[in-house]
């Protein structure tokens, strides 16, 4: 029988970077996959869902915006196909790589499908592990919705869709959140027409509201429609067709049937708990089936903690990632600090890209805060201008008395990769005022963002 200091179930950006952290801390460790290292998020999420819209980026600028670079194309092709076996070759990369990490420090990769039988022990495939602690980080799945069957290829989710070389002509997709943003963007730059049912009233939702109005302007001047306080409760294949009812979020108005080739379900997620064992190890789930954790990951089990999607705490790959370091570092007996989940950054990489962090406006002004807005357009910015991408803003939402800076939110230019000095200046609890201070290079995107922090004392430069 093996035995370890810490078993993880599950080699997704939290099972692996905790299998990684904790072996660097001389702990031995083993790690279970039944599918491939990296999970959902490397292999069908969020790193080819990257590659697939840098080639969505390349196919709109040649075939919207060409001449206004001076370039001109007969006969252009743009080859969906090779696009996603582009994405699937980034993959395997990168999945390559974790287990070359694996090796360098020591995790053993046990391959197949585990189960607890107990509070420190984990059978996979017939043989019995055992260690000092487990961590659980078996993720989640596409959510699905009643009465609408997934068959994988007119009604497809993520899962299906991200290795599906074909695009079809039409495509309707139920949910405005990240998932159904992106692929509504892919889908249209390759020129289906497009569809997005929200049962919100926002496309992103969750965002603040002037960067769902911003973004909502943005895909009506590409030509991508939507629909948002709005369900789809019926989806009905009709010859080579699927007929899909849509009718209003609140019941109030008659439904409209819309017609189109493939339907995308991205609705959310579920938590993989089934035929773990949880139960009858007695650890504890919440009403909505995910794995109830306190705030170092501990389930109601001492000797088992649980990470990432199947927690609920707040399904992002970045998050997942930063628990399975605090869980390690806890185990190894580090002093850590628990997470605090609204700092988080969030990111969505539809075109304009969205990032944000903290309070929205409302939320802030809801919770009773004396709000200071600082916004910047990109429009201002030689750099956006310069790169032909002078869409959207950056916002900071601040307390008046005192500087905290509460939120940030930011839909425009490479935003996913400036969301992160917000994020360090959430840290350090520093203030607009301190962020203006820091020079920033000239001509950047990040000058925006200082511009911001002036326009929240009401001193913008540029504008």
């Amino acid at each position: 029988m093996s035995e370890y200091d810490v078993l993880i179930v599950g080699a997704g950006p939290g099972g692996y970077v905790a299998a990684i952290r904790a072996a660097q801390h001389g702990l031995k460790v083993g790690c279970i996959e039944r599918e491939s290292l990296g999970g959902v998020c490397l292999n069908w999420g969020c790193i080819p869902s990257k590659a697939l819209l840098k080639n969505a980026e390349l196919v709109s600028l040649i075939s919207n915006r060409a001449k206004e670079f001076g370039f001109s194309f007969e006969n252009f092709v743009a080859d969906y196909a090779a696009a996603v076996k582009r994405s699937r070759r980034v993959v395997k990369r990168l999945v390559g790589g974790i287990g070359y990490l694996f090796k360098k420090y020591g995790v053993e990769h046990i391959q197949g499908t585990a189960r607890l039988t107990g509070t420190q022990a984990v059978e996979v495939d017939g043989k019995v592990y055992r260690a000092k602690h487990i961590i659980v980080a078996t993720g989640a799945r596409p959510r699905t919705l009643p009465g609408i069957e997934v068959d994988g290829e007119r009604v497809m989710t993520y899962r299906e869709a991200i290795v599906d070389t074909t695009v079809p002509d039409s495509v309707l997709i139920i949910g405005a959140g990240a998932i159904g943003m992106e692929f509504g963007y892919v889908y249209n730059a390759y020129g289906a027409d497009v569809t997005i049912v929200e049962f919100l009233p926002r496309l992103l939702p969750m965002e603040d509201e002037e960067i769902s109005a911003e973004i909502e302007k943005a895909y009506k001047k590409q030509g991508i429609n939507f629909r948002t306080s709005s369900k789809v409760t019926a989806v009905e294949q009709v010859g080579e067709k699927l007929r899909v009812t849509v009718e209003p979020a609140q019941g109030a108005g008659e439904p409209d049937v819309i017609e189109t080739d493939r339907v995308l379900v991205a609705v959310g997620i579920r938590p993989n708990v089934e035929n773990l064992g949880l139960e009858e190890v007695g650890v504890a789930l919440n009403e909505q089936g995910f794995i109830q954790v306190d705030e170092h990951m501990r389930t109601s089990v001492p000797t088992i903690y649980a990470i990432g999607d199947v927690t609920g705490k707040l399904p992002l790959a970045h998050v997942a990632s930063h628990q399975g370091i605090l869980v390690a570092d806890l185990l190894a007996g580090k002093e850590v600090h628990p997470l605090d989940y609204e700092a988080m950054p969030r990111a969505t990489y539809c075109n304009p890209q969205v990032a944000s962090m903290g309070l929205t406006e409302k939320q802030a002004r809801e919770r009773g805060y004396n709000v200071t807005v600082g916004k910047f357009p990109f429009s201002a910015n030689g750099k956006a201008l310069g790169i032909g991408e002078g869409e959207g803003f950056v916002k900071i939402v601040a307390d008046a008395r005192y500087g905290e800076i509460l939120g940030a939110h930011m839909i425009g230019p490479e935003v996913t990769e400036l969301i992160a000095e917000f994020t360090l200046a959430r840290e350090l609890e520093s203030t607009p005022v301190e962020i203006a201070a820091a020079v920033h290079p000239h001509p950047t995107l990040s000058e925006t963002i200082a511009e911001a922090a002036l326009a929240a004392e009401d001193k913008p430069i540029h504008f």
